[in-house]
């Protein structure tokens, strides 16, 4: 098994976190999946060099909680045109809203307009879309904040 290892360091406060993941190990369907359910894609990208540490450091913690989120059916992360996507599916959207209000993904939120730029897209659908979909739905379908 190949392995993700990453430190990073917050230059203005010298705090350090340590990362390792195992790569490649997205969270699958870990169950049938219902005839309807909520689908979310997000886009972001690092607003600069210091801020895609602060990223990383949201992003990774809000990865794990995802993958263990209640309501989660599945959880996958891809870089295109280097802004970095999240496609995530919940058994609803109430499932999803209570995963962003909570945990490592609400720090991520506090921190968000610090350190990235990005736009959100959710819906309801019987099937998760291709990564060539997600993209195109992002681009259009994508609200800023």
């Amino acid at each position: 098994m190949k392995w993700f290892h990453r430190i990073i360091t917050d230059p203005r406060s010298e705090d350090t976190i340590d990362f390792t993941l195992p790569i490649g190990e997205n969270r699958p369907m870990t169950k049938p999946l219902p005839s309807s359910f909520y689908v979310s894609i997000t886009g972001l990208k690092p607003k600069n060099f210091w801020a895609t540490f602060l990223f990383w450091r949201h992003a990774i913690p809000s990865k794990m909680q995802a993958d263990t989120a209640p309501g989660i059916l599945f959880s996958d992360v891809r870089k295109i045109n280097k802004i970095q996507h999240t496609l995530t599916a919940w058994e609803s959207k109430e499932h999803m809203i209570k995963y962003i209000h909570s945990g490592h993904h609400l720090k991520a939120l506090k921190a968000f307009k610090k350190i990235a730029v990005g736009k959100t897209f959710g819906f309801e659908t019987d099937r998760i879309p291709s990564w060539d979909e997600v993209h195109d739905l992002w681009l259009k379908n994508g609200k800023e904040y």
